[in-house]
């Protein structure tokens, strides 16, 4: 082989090498960066419509915010008038009794449901696609059902509670009928979607645990509460954490029942803290105010839901 054609032989190979190197690094900086760039889009509009309202309205909550005029930096006069406000505490014993009404019962449901849908029962597809159309209902009309349905003169509970002769209720007029009657909403609504997020969980439990229980002689009530709920701790955490959210935030079902009121009631028997807050925005027009509420229910799901996660692991032990 001539001299010429040895160093095109090593030129070629030399190109062939840096190509392939060229492609290894573009390999390896793809599998680096990649799963980045897939993420960024939701990092993005978090920062946009998550992130940055949540600080802007942490730094008008810190000032007498007006729409129209100046804006007075005043420090945490606003938290200062809020925790020695009698509305906004009325409005907080409302929300975590209609929160504590509605989310337990919600959950012990769900877990039961989803018990019983988990085993081999017929028209099981159809009862599990059923347990979810209560979610997809609008909950504006959900809302006006209910309100009927708890209505005083005309409403069917009553109907059916004078029936047995007792005595007709006006469910708007007391905190406790009232509470009572919005939790039902809640968990009509709700309860199906936490019963399909368990029975996802339950169906990825190997078989194999339940069929060395049953050998062993273990009853289904000993499975349930020695296999099942230990192993669904990570979902039962998860659907009580989403569930005190929702159910600390309630706003739209207590303002149906209200008939689109934000006082909630007469004496405020049912006005919950982010009703409160819409009314002293949005229509008393105290900006600085209403995100000082905002930021104290901010404060107060995450205390709720440390609480229930605690209490969540330490009973699916």
């Amino acid at each position: 082989m001539t001299s010429s054609g040895v160093i095109r032989s090593s030129a070629a190979a030399r190109a062939a090498d840096g190509r392939v190197s060229w492609r290894s690094r573009l390999t390896r900086a793809d599998m680096k960066f990649a799963p980045y760039v897939f993420i960024a889009p939701f990092f993005v509009l978090f920062g946009v419509f998550g992130a940055f309202p949540l600080v802007y309205t942490g730094w008008v909550s810190l000032h007498d915010w007006h729409l129209i005029g100046d804006h007075t930096f005043v420090w945490f006069d606003n938290y200062t008038a809020l925790f020695s406000d009698p509305d906004f505490w009325n409005a907080l014993k409302n929300t975590v009794g209609i929160f504590v009404l509605a989310t337990v019962p919600q959950l012990l449901m769900a877990l039961s449901v989803a018990n019983l849908l988990n085993r081999k029962i017929r028209a099981r597809t159809f009862f599990r696609m059923g347990v979810l159309i209560p979610n997809v209902t609008s909950v504006a009309a959900v809302g006006i059902v209910f309100g009927q349905l708890f209505a005083r003169d005309v409403g069917l509970v009553n109907y059916v509670i004078t029936a047995f002769g007792l005595d007709a209720v006006d469910w708007q007029a007391n905190w406790w009928s009232s509470w009572i009657a919005i939790a039902v909403m809640v968990d009509w609504r709700w309860t199906g979607y936490n019963t399909l997020i368990l029975l996802g969980a339950m169906q990825a439990i190997p078989k194999d645990l339940y069929e060395s229980a049953s050998l062993d002689g273990a009853k289904p009530r000993q499975q349930f509460w020695r296999i099942t709920v230990p192993l669904l701790r990570p979902t039962l955490v998860f659907t009580v954490i989403i569930s005190t959210i929702g159910g600390l935030q309630l706003f739209t079902e207590p303002v149906i029942f209200g008939n689109g009121r934000m006082l909630g009631g007469t004496l405020g028997q049912f006005q919950t803290v982010t009703m409160y807050m819409y009314e002293t925005a949005f229509q008393r027009f105290q900006y600085g105010y209403g995100a000082a509420i905002a930021w104290s229910l901010f404060g107060l799901i995450v205390v709720f839901s440390l609480i229930n996660l605690l209490i969540v692991r330490r009973a699916a032990r």
